[in-house]
């Protein structure tokens, strides 16, 4: 469309403006015929709340009510009724009923009931007007506090999945029809990206239905559907690719979900709005020069069929050439250009300059202030279940004249204020009051030792046998001069010894090396040859286990430690001495934070040390240190190795005599050996696990 005007009058220019859009046949928007024209909230003589909807016709179906929790709220969905309330908003405050939403999308409109506890509803309708009943839903309901092993049969206090069934709807939409054994389940809806989480509160799920179903060839936006239990409740994770959109409805035992494509239309406006900039409007051109900016808001209006007030300060003429611009932009600029501000109100935008504006919202915002300080206060009691008061914090949410009082005994927190600020503080109270999740953490310090040495020696002497009782070959044992085995003694040291290098004793050892003695040959002269072999072999395996385990909330770090204070003396400059202590512990340190998808991310430090060998007593013994620093990311119930250290030590000694020592054969009478290969491994496990309400393992 493209609209030229030069030089014309206004009365001209209105005209043309409408018949050139009659031209392009723009028609205006079908409006649904029925609408919701009020909302009443009454109270029963028992204290139920009841809500009343006046429609302009007579509903040919009822809606179904779908109830959610965290927080709690039943919503309906209205197909083919617009919201004629000129309100999106309602505040309520009537027993369990904190307040309504009003919004619309398209041609349907919802209708959401926001509670401060999980409630059943009853709906019947009379004429054109829809009754609501809220229904209290029994606290006392037993919740299975047992560990669930293998069991297949869901405690009779709570409730079930019977069946799980998806179809493609005429229009191409996945429906995920689930069956329960009761109604009125809590049921909570969320689209996390591309992804759907549905959590059935307190519900029970048999093992056949424990699965993950693959819907690909139905051709809907659905691809998988994953159920598994999640304490007491049953977790279900609906993964979709495109562009789609989902609703979700209860009635009696039956929950719907269907996720829907969106269309051509739906898809070009989502499309349009990433190119244009956060733009949506149909294009259009404007050629105008020096005409009336009352003139061109009012060729807007018509082009878009909105109602667009102008104040009686807006004045002025502009002059501008738009080509294929969005309708919404082109007003934009306008605006801007002179100086002006819009207020939108459903189909109704309100225009003025900036500061009229401005001044006009200021004494709106006084008035408000004025009313809450003229404003009777009330007082509201909450209880906390899973928080601590003094761990709450309302500044700057209160009024000038509200007072807080806490009371740690009874972890209560008592407020006084107008009933405006208690609406909000009830919403912030029932956002942080949840159960934080809890983790169990445990560590494995696994160190595994595998020493092995070998010594090889010999002694080779002359012996004086004029004194033997036998002159026979044979073995002797150990040489007479024994007393003479000294490690790295020289030929001849000691006695009859000529050679002498045995093997050496293990560190850590008792006892030396074994040994084995013969007599070579006799000399005419009455001496003897001797030699003496000597060899020792050792083979040491050990592991050492440690287990440390904590239990931490959900982003609360938790230390857990045990070892020793190793005392030791220090001495000052002035030569006075005093006792100092030094830490040599196992300690777990960790900071758990748990994330959307059931996955632990934390933050770890896992330390052992052991007390080493003191130099003197004035300085602290050496600790032995093990320790890993680091952050990972674990599948709740997973393994990670988050370190390991492998050290191998290989070491090879010969002592000879020179030359001889290098003889064939011979040598080795004239030399000892000593061959050490020790390795040490360090691992260290770590397995996260979320636990339950209840404190048992998921």
């Amino acid at each position: 469309m493209k609209i030229s005007i030069r030089s014309l009058g206004i009365t001209t220019l209105l005209i043309l403006a409408v018949t050139t859009v009659f031209a392009e046949q723009i028609q205006p928007t079908e409006l649904a015929q029925n609408s919701i024209r009020s909302i009443d909230i009454s109270n029963t003589q028992n204290g139920e709340v009841v809500i009343k909807l006046t429609l302009d016709h007579p509903l040919q179906t009822f809606p179904t009510g779908t109830s959610l929790s965290n927080p709690f709220r039943i919503y309906f969905d209205f197909y083919h009724v617009a919201n004629g309330l000129g309100k999106s908003i309602q505040e309520a405050a009537e027993g369990d009923l904190r307040s309504i939403n009003i919004v619309q999308v398209g041609d349907r409109t919802r209708v959401v009931l926001n509670l401060s506890r999980l409630m059943k509803q009853d709906i019947r309708a009379v004429e054109n007007a829809l009754f609501i009943r809220l229904i209290a839903v029994a606290e006392n309901q037993a919740v299975n506090t047992g560990v669930r092993f293998a069991e297949d049969t869901p405690n009779k206090q709570k409730n079930s999945l019977r069946d799980i069934d998806f179809r493609r709807g005429a229009n191409g939409e996945g429906r995920i029809i689930v069956d329960m054994m009761k109604a009125g389940a809590a049921v909570d809806v969320q689209q996390q990206g591309d992804d759907i989480f549905v959590e059935f509160v307190d519900t029970f799920l048999p093992s056949s239905l424990r699965r993950r179903l693959n819907v690909v060839d139905f051709a809907t936006p659905v691809h998988t559907i994953e159920t598994s239990s999640k304490g007491d409740n049953v977790h279900m994770i609906v993964k979709s690719s495109g562009r789609w959109e989902h609703s979700a409805r209860q009635s009696d035992t039956q929950f719907i979900l269907e996720v829907r494509a969106l269309s051509d239309d739906e898809e070009e406006l989502a499309k349009r709005k990433r190119i244009n900039g956060g733009y949506t409007g149909e294009r259009l051109s404007l050629n105008f020069q020096d005409v009336e900016v009352r003139a061109i808001l009012q060729v807007i209006a018509d082009f878009t069929n909105l109602n667009i007030i102008t104040s009686d300060s807006v004045s002025g003429n502009i002059t501008l050439r738009l080509k294929d611009v969005p309708w919404d932009q082109a007003l934009d600029i306008v605006l801007q250009v002179q100086g002006l501000d819009k207020r939108k109100t459903g189909n109704v935008i309100f225009v003025a300059p900036r500061k009229e504006m401005a001044d006009r919202e200021l004494l709106n915002l006084e008035a408000q202030l004025q009313i809450a300080e003229m404003e009777p206060l009330r007082s509201e009691i909450f209880h906390l279940n899973h928080r601590r008061v003094n761990s709450l914090s309302f500044e700057g949410m209160l009024s000038k004249r509200g007072t807080v009082n806490l009371d740690e005994i009874s972890n209560t927190l008592t407020v006084t204020d107008i009933p405006a600020k208690l609406n909000e503080i009830r919403k912030r109270v029932q956002k942080l009051d949840v159960f934080e999740r809890q983790v169990m953490i445990e560590a494995r310090i696994v160190e595994a030792t595998d020493l092995f040495s070998r010594n090889l020696g010999a002694r080779f002497g002359i012996q004086n046998a004029t004194n033997l009782g036998s002159h026979n070959l044979g073995i002797s044992g150990n040489l007479t001069d024994s007393s003479a085995l000294a490690a790295g003694g020289s030929a001849g040291g000691g006695g009859n010894l000529n050679v002498n290098l045995p093997a050496a004793a293990a560190t850590g050892l008792l006892g030396g090396p074994a040994a084995l003695g013969l007599s070579l040959i006799k000399i005419n002269n009455g001496r003897l040859i001797n030699l003496e072999l000597s060899a020792l072999e050792t083979d040491q395996k050990g592991r050492v286990i440690a287990s440390p385990r904590v239990v931490t909330a959900h982003g609360v770090e938790a230390v857990i430690e045990q070892g020793d204070r190793v005392p030791y003396q220090q001495a000052t400059s002035s030569g006075a001495t005093s006792i100092r202590f030094m830490d040599a512990t196992l300690r777990l340190k960790v900071k758990p934070l748990i994330t959307y998808n059931g996955q632990i991310d934390m933050e770890l430090n896992v330390n052992q040390d052991r007390i080493g060998t003191a130099i003197n007593q004035f300085l602290p013994p050496s600790i032995n240190t093990k320790q890993v620093t680091t952050k990972v990311l674990v599948e709740n119930g997973g393994t990670v190795v988050i370190g390991g250290i492998f050290d191998r030590t290989e070491n090879e000694v010969v002592n000879k005599v020179p030359m001889l020592g290098d003889i064939p054969v011979l040598g080795h009478v004239f030399r000892n050996s000593a061959k050490v290969d020790n390795k040490r491994e360090l691992l260290i496990f770590v397995t996260p696990r979320i636990l339950s309400e209840n404190l048992n393992l998921q």
